[in-house]
């Protein structure tokens, strides 16, 4: 058994404990055997636009739904007072991505306030601490003389207005206007189910007809969560989000520009996907947090089980090219570069790594010819940069032979709490590995204590939400990335979005896999300290005291330095099945305290915990 000691002003102890009533003794040593890599704890977002884009309104823009099926043409909107809704494909349509539109006929003889709402994704929080933008485009399809007003607002189920503002809507007007406003909410209600409207006089209005088009940024509350786990570096645009079919892949050149000329698609997990939240944005948000961008290229394959011949990969490997360009190309060489500083961007992206492809074990048949031309291709156009592949390591044997590889694991709490040592007999050869997952559901992630159906149901062990068990295992397995981070240079658990950090309309709920992420984190070391223990079958992690079993375990720690005598302790404890969830979302959370260390001086591991000790050099 081994632990590690990460060195810098403050220094950070980790291992695991998995002997029930033991006593360990820790010996540390004094030299390091190597630097840790600065992007070793990141992100990796999975697919979609996911809760992380701000947009509040569903079906948006109507895309990629069926005209001819209004009921699901018309999801999440409804009538406001007898307002006659279709979804149409417009004969002049807002652009040539957006073909389709809202038709609202306000009936003859109509009175009071007719219009549209939206009920939002599962609902719409409303806070009357915050200011809300809303956007739409309108044409009248007959010219009329009216000349009135619109109320834009946002209002509860049954009908109490929270904040609104008015604008000004004009019959004459045949081609496509866009109407700006900001709402400023007066109320902040309990509930979730409010509705965004816009309503017009129906007297003013009857027997009229007016077509809609409703057209930036991050959830508020679910960036500041991810920001909290300081991550070094974030995956990008996502793991299964490449593409169910070639036509329906993602397409980076899709996803840049004004909204209105961004098509969507559907999503490898079968909604929509409106791209609002795009290459550019992505990117942008790496900046502002200060990550590297780990960007992944279509390789030529769908999840469908399409694999682009051979000969006909030239197109594919070009917009990948083109993709690179408009993260970190020069503007003067590159079309794609200058767009990029079109946006206001001239400067290049901080893009290291890209991944060509994503989970190409699934057609390692093709990945051999498919990853030979594109890395050759991408690595000849940007010899600065690192590239990944994604089938299993060495198999098939890939040339050129790659550099660094994606690897993802999907696996129980104790596979992973007794595989903290799997990167231990990998060669020392100048090959780099990117860890995506951990326990707990898709990407190598503990999604099941049951080995026998990883894959199954709630009731076969599936794990719904991470846990304490779950989590201390993946707590396990991290000890031995940091402890082989000289070859391991990157991790991340997936998917980010799902329970890792569980969200809804209203609120934010960090799961106990998250408090552990965000630990290593933030007691993150610059140089491994190799150290020893009586035993090698337990599992060891980094800067903190990992217990995978429900019995306390006694360490005692040989320092060679002198250290303070108080050390911070940041604990996370609970019991085995200990979750946190939308309806108990504080079950588990960090606590901290301090100790009192010496240069020898022990800790009782309580069961399933972990704890990050910092201690200061005398």
């Amino acid at each position: 058994m081994s632990a590690i000691l990460s060195s810098s002003t403050l220094i950070s102890l980790v291992f695991l404990c998995v002997f029930v009533n033991a006593q360990i003794t820790v010996v540390v040593n004094e030299t390091a055997s190597h630097a840790i890599p600065s992007t070793l704890w990141g992100q990796m977002f999975e697919s979609g636009d996911g809760g992380l884009y701000a947009e509040l309104l569903q079906n948006r823009a109507f895309q990629m739904v069926d005209v001819s099926n209004q009921t699901t043409a018309l999801s999440a909107w409804h009538s406001v007072n007898g307002a006659q809704l279709t979804v149409i494909e417009e004969t002049v349509p807002v652009s040539s991505a957006l073909p389709n539109a809202l038709s609202v006929a306000i009936p003859s003889g109509s009175s009071g306030q007719l219009g549209i709402g939206n009920e939002g994704y599962f609902g719409i929080k409303v806070n009357s601490s915050n200011t809300y933008n809303a956007s739409f485009f309108y044409r009248f399809p007959t010219a009329s003389s009216f000349n009135g007003i619109a109320t834009v607002g946002l209002q509860t189920s049954t009908g109490q207005v929270l904040g609104a503002s008015n604008v000004t809507l004009n019959g004459s007007q045949t081609s496509w206007l866009q109407v700006f406003t900001t709402i400023q909410p007066t109320i902040s209600p309990a509930s979730l189910t409010n509705n965004f409207t816009v309503t017009v006089d129906g007297e003013t209005l009857a027997g009229q007809t007016i077509n809609f088009a409703i057209p930036n940024g991050m959830r508020i509350d679910i960036a500041e969560t991810l920001s909290a786990m300081a991550p070094s570096f974030f995956r990008l645009p996502g793991g299964n989000n490449l593409g169910q079919t070639v036509a329906t892949r993602w397409q980076w050149n899709n996803t840049v520009g004004p909204l209105v000329e961004r098509p969507g698609r559907i999503g490898d997990w079968g909604y929509v996907n409106t791209d609002g939240l795009g290459i550019f944005e992505f990117l942008t948000w790496c900046e502002d947090l200060n990550m590297q961008a780990i960007m992944a290229v279509w390789s030529g394959f769908a999840l469908g089980g399409t694999s682009i011949a051979e000969d006909d990969l030239g197109p594919y490997i070009q917009q990948a090219i083109d993709q690179v360009n408009f993260a970190v190309g020069d503007p003067t060489q590159s079309d794609a570069a200058a767009l990029r500083a079109s946006l206001g961007h001239p400067d290049p992206f901080p893009v290291a790594h890209v991944e060509i492809g994503n989970e190409d074990f699934f057609a390692a048949d093709t990945y051999t010819y498919r990853w030979n031309q594109f890395s050759t291709a991408l690595q000849a156009a940007f010899p600065n940069l690192s590239f990944l592949a994604t089938s299993d390591t060495f198999n098939p044997v890939l040339t050129p032979n790659p550099a660094e590889w994606d690897i993802h694991v999907y696996q129980t709490p104790s596979w992973f709490a007794e595989n903290s040592f799997i990167y231990d007999g990998f060669q020392r050869n100048g090959t780099h590995y990117f860890e995506v997952g951990f326990s707990r559901k898709m990407c190598g992630v503990s999604i099941s204590t049951n080995a026998d159906d990883i894959f199954g149901t709630p009731a076969d062990g599936r794990l719904t939400f991470p846990t304490m068990q779950s989590s201390t295992g993946e707590a396990a397995f991290m000890i031995g990335l940091e402890r082989n981070s000289d070859i391991v240079f990157a991790a991340s658990y997936a998917p980010l979005l799902n329970h890792v950090v569980d969200s809804h309309s209203g609120n934010v709920y960090p799961s106990t896999s998250y408090y552990v992420q965000q630990l290593f984190s933030l007691n993150r070391g610059d140089e491994y300290l190799p150290s020893t223990l009586p035993d090698a079958s337990g599992t060891t992690f980094w800067s903190v005291v990992v217990n995978t079993v429900g019995t306390a375990s006694n360490v005692t720690f040989q320092l060679p330095f002198p250290v303070e005598d108080s050390a911070t302790v940041q604990l996370l404890i609970g019991a085995e099945t200990d979750s946190n969830t939308p309806n108990a979302p504080n079950t588990v959370s960090p606590q901290t305290s301090t100790i009192t260390v010496d240069q020898t001086f022990a800790y009782n591991a309580p069961g399933f915990s972990v704890s990050a000790l910092t201690l200061t050099t005398a």
